[in-house]
């Protein structure tokens, strides 16, 4: 019966979205109704109004929608949703202050007389108003009220006029700041913790181990990670239009002639363009840049739109003399801001100086500049036909639609769950031949066929929770979040143009002439929908595209994880091999010649760490190159192994569903005879279900091949000696590196405890001093904080130190014990001072040249970053996608 309401669900959900009913309604209503409906039916019929739900009753699901958006929209953590208003808000007021307008009218007088200029200046322009504005409806009706009726007066072909249009006004779904790709991000993130969930469940019932190496967990994204993802499938996007406009122009002369420009190309039509182009694109510099060097979040980048956009709606709107005077206040305001920063500090807390306090009131004056200069701006906005108020009344509309949509979404969702549509989608899925790359096929055709009929919210906030938990949980394809997002976002942008409701269709149907008949739009489109799948295959194939800029930003950032992360090492020790392969005979020369050194001046026990991480510096080069043997060997036994293993694995999770349904016959059946004590023909229909499987459960066990175990222990032993050939290779790297640099820090900080030697050797006078004992401790742990601070290894002088100080405290009337005290103090001061300056001298060159021999190679696990031009190779090998299935 589950089933039952789990088709009555998508029914009515089909029932009213194809009626026109509101989709805020129709998702949160069919959900209800249904859950409703099985509940009395179950009451009816069973006596038990949970009796027709997968698991838990109608009181759980009919909360758990709105439970979990509390749950999740609530948290602190997860703001991703407030950059919606933010962008919304950019997006409207560029289109209400007529940028557009500037921009398309401009472009097409530069671009006109090339053959297929028109239709390149439409794209082009569609692409800066997609990373300005992002609203798709504004965008296409903006074009096809100024480029369409030039294109139609100069001869363009209607199919090629109207496709160019209409895609163009799409591509605002995939180039940042796109509100689809926020609201991908936010499901995604939910997705991602149930797909390692998942993926940690897999690994535990398939290896019996309890915890999961990090390296195989989920990689999860953010908006930002998104915005930087689909930034390159976007241009490639905008270049195949460019292209096909171009090649059809020539191919075709007459679909897309050249159009002649009246004027001259003089100094005014150059400032003309510049005034156009100039302010968006910094404007889509300073929002994308900050997000993609990390300098701002999203929400901040968000924040930053808004204001960049309405201070220039500010001079757009404005006729009258000194248009650009709030926004040439905005200008040097910033700069003086930013001017500032790079001089001195901007921290209350840490000004010390003169400088720094003229530092402050500069930077002051400027954030008061730019904050007139922002209201000066938005005074103007709302007193120019009113146009700050209606921005913000459809703003606030757009963003209000959006959560709606999302509440009605996550209830939904959960009535899907309810029904056991989730576990069904999930045992169709797995179940296919082919793996994930037939998954991932389906779900793509199911999307696209979607798109034909719902908008992109929908499809996004419906399909994506319910498919994406799924394709991310698969070792066998282990692919990214970002990429997974980025490709549902690409084939999601097809739904604005697939009809019958293709929703760029029916905004140029709307200002469109009726000279141009409907079918030829439906035809114009047609070219643009094949050149975005054709897009969607090759971000497909090369996933590098999606995964390369994220994972750059990542390792180069502030914030980047250090090379010690578990996730990066089968990277850096490609990056090592490469590099060994170019540069090992130096490296080697450097290991003998560090052999000869003369460690006389050092302490036995630095002496033989040095010697001894000299000595494993030599090992590495064979550890090395035991990892590739050993990996090697992998990729010769999983030949002939790997169809044995899916074969197996897809048996045994077959064994795990059916063990898991018996369990839960077995207790209806125990629920039945205890409630339903007289139902005897309920109890044999149950007892004969469990017979039936236990039956096919016995075929399965059956069923797997007799060499499994004795071939699977084989292939563990493989991997077994591949992951002790990198441990040991990891081990024999950090011991042949950390001594090293130890030694290294020691010794630059000698000249901080010569320093440091007369405050030392000054407490002798503290100690005979009439001062208190509290104020004489005081002063020991005064000693004490600068050794901390500035001496590197100085435990044995700390020690002896803080030894001393508890005699002062404990017993500060014993002079001559304390005096005893601070001798051994002394005695080890004279002692490190003189091995410490007798090592720098002889010592410190040679270690200097010989860690920048082997600093980034050997010792690159134990930096704190790696160096941006290492970070970026590394960032090439972790946009790949890598096949982890045989671990599982």
């Amino acid at each position: 019966m589950e089933l039952f309401f789990l088709a009555l669900l998508v029914i009515l959900m089909a029932a009213a979205l194809g009626s026109g009913f509101p989709v805020a309604f129709a998702l949160p209503g069919s959900a209800i109704v249904t859950i409703g409906l099985a509940a009395l039916a179950g009451t009816l019929f069973e006596g038990n109004p949970d009796a027709f739900f997968a698991q838990g009753g109608p009181v759980n699901w009919l909360s758990a929608g709105v439970t979990n958006f509390r749950g999740i929209y609530w948290e602190v953590e997860r703001d991703t949703l407030i950059a919606i208003p933010l962008f919304v808000f950019m997006g409207i007021m560029l289109q209400r202050s007529k940028i557009a307008e500037d921009l398309l009218v401009s472009m097409a007088q530069l671009f006109g007389p090339v053959r297929g200029g028109l239709g390149i200046s439409v794209v082009f322009v569609g692409a800066l108003l997609a990373a300005t504005t992002g609203i798709v409806g504004a965008t296409v009706v903006a074009m096809g009220l100024i480029s369409l009726p030039a294109m139609l007066r100069n001869n363009y072909s209607h199919t090629l006029a109207t496709g160019t249009i209409a895609a163009s006004g799409t591509l605002g779904q995939i180039i940042p700041p796109s509100i689809v790709l926020i609201i991908l991000a936010d499901q995604l993130s939910g997705a991602v913790d149930q797909a390692a969930t998942a993926r940690l469940a897999l690994y535990k019932a398939n290896t019996g181990e309890f915890s999961m190496p990090s390296e195989f967990s989920v990689t999860s994204t953010s908006a930002g990670d998104m915005f930087m993802g689909a930034l390159l499938p976007g241009l490639i996007l905008v270049g195949l239009y460019m292209v096909y406009i171009l090649v059809l122009s020539f191919v075709r002369p007459k679909t897309a002639p050249a159009v002649p420009f009246d004027g001259a190309y003089d100094r005014r039509f150059a400032g003309k363009v510049l005034l156009a182009l100039v302010p968006p694109l910094t404007l889509i510099f300073v929002v994308l840049g900050s997000i993609i060097t990390g300098i701002a979040t999203v929400n901040q980048a968000g924040a930053i739109g808004a204001a960049g956009a309405m201070i220039m709606a500010g001079y757009r709107l404005y006729d009258g003399r000194g248009a650009f005077r709030p926004a040439i206040l905005a200008v040097v305001s910033v700069v003086a801001i930013l001017g500032t920063l790079q001089v001195v500090p901007l921290n209350i807390r840490q000004i010390t100086t003169d400088a720094d306090v003229i530092g402050m009131i500069v930077a002051s004056i400027g954030v008061v500049g730019l904050l007139v200069a922002l209201g000066w701006s938005g005074y103007r906005t709302l007193r120019i036909e009113n146009t700050l108020r209606d921005v913000m009344v459809e703003t606030a509309k757009t963003t209000s639609l959006v959560f709606i949509i999302l509440l009605g979404a996550a209830m939904l969702t959960a009535s899907f769950r309810a029904f056991g549509g989730e576990d069904l989608v999930r045992e169709f899925l797995t179940g296919l031949p082919g793996g994930f790359w037939a998954q991932f096929i389906i779900v793509m055709t199911v999307i696209f066929v979607l798109g034909f009929f719902l908008d992109f919210i929908e499809i996004a906030v419906v399909v994506v929770p319910i498919v994406a938990p799924i394709l991310l949980m698969d070792p066998s394809a282990n692919v990214t979040a970002v990429w997974l997002g980025v490709m549902i976002g690409l084939n999601i942008q097809t739904s604005f143009l697939t009809p019958p409701f293709g929703f760029a269709l029916f905004y140029l149907r709307g200002v469109a002439p009726a000279m141009v008949r409907t079918i030829s739009m439906y035809k114009g489109v047609v070219p643009f929908i094949s050149l975005q799948l054709f897009a969607l295959f090759i971000v497909g194939v090369i996933p590098e595209l999606v995964n390369y800029i994220p994972s750059r930003v990542s390792l180069t950032s502030v914030t980047a994880p250090p090379p010690k992360n578990p996730r990066l090492q089968a990277c850096i020790e490609d990056y090592i091999a490469e590099t060994n392969a170019v540069r090992g005979n130096e490296i080697r020369a450097a290991i003998e010649k560090a052999k000869g050194w003369d460690l006389s001046s050092l302490p036995k026990r630095r002496a033989d760490e040095i010697t001894k991480a000299i000595d494993n510096a030599g090992k590495t080069f064979a550890a090395l190159d035991e990892v590739f043997v050993t990996a090697k060997a992998i990729d010769d036994a999983a030949v002939d192994y790997r169809p044995l293993h899916v074969k197996v694995r897809a048996i045994q999770d077959d064994i795990r569903d059916h063990k898991a349904e018996i369990q839960e016959l077995r207790q209806r059946l125990d629920l039945a005879k205890r409630f339903r004590a007289d139902d005897t023909g309920y109890h044999a229909a149950l007892a004969a279900d469990r017979e039936r499987l236990e039956s096919e459960l016995k075929q399965l066990e059956a069923s797997i091949p007799d060499d499994w175990e004795p071939r699977h222990r084989d292939f563990k032993k493989v991997l077994a000696e591949e992951k002790r050939a990198r441990l040991t290779y990891r081990r024999v790297t950090d011991q042949a590196y950390e001594p090293i640099m130890e030694l290294i820090g020691v010794l630059n900080s000698t000249d901080a405890l010569l320093a440091l030697e007369d405050d030392i050797r000054g407490l002798a006078e503290v100690i005979r001093s009439d001062r208190a004992p509290a104020a004489k401790e005081e002063a020991f742990k005064e000693v004490e904080r600068q050794l901390n601070e500035g001496v590197a290894d100085v435990n044995a002088i700390r020690s002896a130190l803080s030894s001393t100080r508890r005699v002062v405290s404990r017993e500060s009337d014993k002079l001559e014990k304390i005096e005893q005290e601070f001798q051994k103090v002394l005695a080890i001061l004279d002692e490190e001072v003189a091995w410490r300056t007798a090592a720098k001298r002889a010592l410190l060159p040679e270690l200097t040249a010989y860690d920048a021999a082997i600093k980034y190679t050997i010792g690159l696990r134990l930096l704190n970053r790696m160096p941006d031009d290492i970070a970026i190779e590394i960032a090439a090998c972790q946009a790949h996608h890598r096949d982890i299935s045989l671990y599982f």
